[in-house]
């Protein structure tokens, strides 16, 4: 890889694809800034801005306890959501929503009270 010529994100996806496992984040960001040779004024600019470059982009993932890996190590996360089954009455046989034990608690108590 040429890392005189490719971006901190690159590098540091590179040295965490090479390594295989994930990465304490300034061990990361500090090879990253040795493999670059770029110059620094200031140390902890540069760590800060690697850092937030490696933050924002969508191929790290925050392991936990200031360790970072690749998203690719791990699976996507199921979003859970929510659903409403449906049933088909015998009379019409059209689909209803089936409605959830509070709201049927809730119909039954207006119903009560009139």
């Amino acid at each position: 890889m040429d890392f005189l010529n490719s971006s901190e994100v690159d590098v540091a996806y590179y040295v965490l694809s090479q390594k295989g496992e994930t990465m304490y984040y300034k061990d990361l960001v500090m090879e990253v800034i040795d493999k670059t040779h770029k110059p620094v004024q200031s140390l902890s600019g540069a760590i800060a801005e690697v850092y937030t470059l490696i933050n924002v982009d969508s191929r790290f993932q925050h392991a936990g306890k200031s360790m970072w890996g690749l998203t690719e190590w791990n699976p996507p996360e199921v979003k859970r959501t929510h659903t409403t089954s449906t049933t088909t009455t015998k009379t019409t046989g059209t689909k209803t929503k089936t409605t959830s034990r509070r709201r049927e608690k809730l119909l039954e108590g207006i119903q009560e009270e009139e």
